[in-house]
């Protein structure tokens, strides 16, 4: 009932401005703080905008704006705008299949660049949807400054809210994503491409990607495990406050860290986005570790093929790709022998991927937490 009451405010706030001529600035930027405090990021950001139209200079309302679509933009688009290699790899593979003849759907595409890139390979009907507000309408300016929004459509919403012929003139001939993290599966490229196969393709439409693979290596690394981990210091017993470490992973460069691997890569899953659904999937492999060591966690990247023999990865080997890897560090840390086999338990719910790990005779590393 709260959540109703507040969010008619937000309405009654822009309909007194249309009607009055304007709201009190100060109750606006009191309440987008109010709304940011509450984690509605986005009907913050439009309290400050209204704020803005009252009185464009204001300090409070800029800061508040701004504030508030940094919550709802991830810092990555940056960094991923400046990957020429994802670029270079993603424009051939678009060059490869473009037509003129083809509606392209580019789902979740952030600033417009795969649509762009399928405007300039020829395509003359692109429709590009985004979900974050904000940064639709950035990719709607984007596109217009470069000249394709002749035949690019930006929709503001996910693909899987989308309607045909609503929001798409009839099922498009070629998907285009990039909706994949460190770990490939945390941004919901299973659940979305087979969305969109039932519902907004024809049934010999291209994907792009067409598939995808992850590998999993163990790793010595302290330093790793210290960033979700803690023990003794400074004279103090700090371990339960472990109780609040993440048991899923997380991001980071293998190479920004002191390591050692411990095993061959080995490849965990395989998913071809042609066919396969978001349905949950287990395996379990028995990882034979090279050297004996401390198993602090498991690192995984992952490999994407665009197209047959174009194929874009964030494996340790890559250190200019804006993806870093993903790193799940294990509860304890285990001592592995080359001569104990380390069982390795990989699953994922559609979306993560979680690893469990058990080394024959299960011998902890000494004082584990703080290793």
């Amino acid at each position: 009932m709260e959540e109703n009451v507040k969010s008619a405010s937000v309405v009654d706030i822009t309909k007194t401005r249309e009607e009055t001529g304007g709201p009190d600035l100060r109750k606006l930027i009191h309440w987008g703080n109010t709304l940011h405090d509450e984690g509605r990021y986005e009907e913050a950001a439009r309290a400050f905008e209204i704020a803005l139209d009252l009185e464009r200079g204001n300090w409070q309302a800029l800061i508040g704006h701004n504030r508030a679509i940094r919550r709802s933009v991830p810092r990555w688009h940056w960094e991923m705008l400046h990957d020429e290699e994802r670029f270079e790899l993603y424009d051939k593979a678009i060059r490869s299949v473009v037509t003129p003849e083809h509606l392209v759907l580019d789902v979740g595409t952030g600033s417009g660049l795969l649509s762009m890139m399928s405007a300039r390979a020829g395509a003359r009907q692109i429709v590009a949807c985004e979900g974050q507000p904000a940064v639709a309408d950035v990719a709607r300016r984007v596109i217009r400054k470069a000249g394709h929004d002749d035949v690019i459509k930006v929709v503001p919403k996910l693909s899987s809210s989308m309607r045909v012929p609503d929001d798409l003139p009839r099922r498009a001939d070629l998907l285009v994503t990039e909706t994949v993290d460190c770990a490939l599966l945390g941004e919901g490229i299973l659940p979305t491409i087979a969305h969109a196969r039932e519902h907004l393709l024809t049934e010999d439409a291209i994907i792009m990607p067409g598939g995808g693979r992850v590998f999993a290596q163990l790793v010595e690394s302290p330093s790793l495990h210290r960033k979700n981990h803690v023990g003794q210091l400074y004279g103090f017993d700090f371990t339960e406050f472990n109780e609040l470490s993440s048991i899923e992973y997380f991001d980071s460069r293998l190479r920004h860290h002191e390591h050692r691997t411990l095993s061959e890569p080995l490849e965990v899953f395989k998913f071809d986005f042609y066919r396969d659904t978001a349905e949950p999937r287990r395996a379990e492999f028995v990882v034979p570790p090279a050297v004996a060591g401390v198993c602090h966690a498991v690192v995984f990247w992952f490999e994407l093929e665009l197209l047959p023999g174009i194929r874009l990865t964030n494996s340790p080997e890559t250190p200019h790709t804006h993806w870093k890897q993903a790193v799940q560090c294990l509860p304890v840390p285990i001592q592995v022998q080359p001569d104990e086999p380390l069982l390795l338990d990989a699953r994922h719910d559609g979306v993560n991927i979680h690893f469990t790990a058990v080394a024959s005779g299960v011998r902890t590393a000494p004082d584990g937490a703080s290793e």
